[in-house]
């Protein structure tokens, strides 16, 4: 569905479109006709004695949403605050949104329609059922034009057949790999045994066919996780899930303690 405003703790992109000594105004790139602005005591961290030597006019900024006034169309937003994993993601899926874009425009075209009325007609409503249009298309790759059939509210025929041919004919599948660094403790005197299971559990944690997931043992107490994934939201998502369950699983099982720790690539 689409949204008119981001909504508080999401991250967003956009273009620096002015910068004043108070602070920035942003075009936000995901929500047209929409801008926010960073007042200068969240533009970087540490003092600022000129906020123009942090940021620029045209610049491209990954920014967090801190507070959302739609009555007042006010957008106050943070780029101290949007972490580099955030701002690394963020970008990838502006760019998966900047593909997918284009291969609508192209099956717009084809119809001979507009990209607004290509948004109605099968946009949104990809969207709706996936997410994102390219996890969309994706989908539509993998699992075959049946796919739009099982669709809750299934497009036009004439945009099912040409979405299809679309993603055939341009969508070449690859993967990301995000990892982490699990640390499992406990004094119990069959440790051992119960993180090896704790580990088997947690690879259950994994809720998609196309992401893959496996865990080495480093040294004690640590113990690495690998995620290969189609694109970095489902790989996140399976690492955080997957760390999450063997961590749980220690502290219930042995009384004993976990941590997690990012490892950027």
């Amino acid at each position: 569905m689409r949204q008119d405003f981001p909504e508080e703790g999401d991250i967003v992109i956009g273009n620096v479109i002015d910068v004043k000594s108070f602070g920035a105004f942003i075009e936000l790139l995901e929500y047209p006709g929409k801008e926010g602005m960073v007042h200068i005591s969240e533009v970087s961290s540490g003092w600022i004695k000129n906020i123009r030597d942090h940021i620029k006019k045209g610049q491209r900024v990954v920014a967090k949403v801190m507070r959302v006034t739609p009555h007042k169309n006010q957008i106050d937003l943070s780029l101290k605050r949007a972490t580099d994993q955030q701002k690394k993601v963020k970008v990838q899926e502006w760019k998966r949104f900047q593909r997918a874009e284009k291969l609508l425009q192209f099956a717009s075209e084809k119809l001979g329609k507009t990209i607004e009325e290509g948004w109605e007609a099968a946009g949104y409503p990809l969207i709706d059922e996936f997410g994102e249009l390219y996890d969309a298309f994706e989908s539509i790759v993998i699992e075959g034009k049946e796919v739009l059939d099982e669709l809750e509210t299934p497009l036009p025929q004439e945009w099912a057949d040409v979405i299809y041919e679309i993603a055939s004919e341009n969508i070449e599948l690859s993967s990301v790999k995000v990892s982490g660094i699990v640390t499992l403790t406990t004094t119990e005197p069959t440790g051992v045994k119960i993180i090896k299971n704790g580990l088997k559990k947690a690879l259950k944690a994994n809720p998609y066919e196309d992401v893959e997931v496996n865990i080495t043992y480093i040294g004690a107490p640590k113990y690495r996780v690998e995620v290969l994934s189609p694109d970095y939201k489902s790989g996140e998502d399976v690492l955080r899930r997957v760390s999450e369950e063997a961590i749980d699983f220690i502290k219930k099982h042995a009384g004993g303690t976990g941590s997690f720790v990012r490892v950027e690539e």
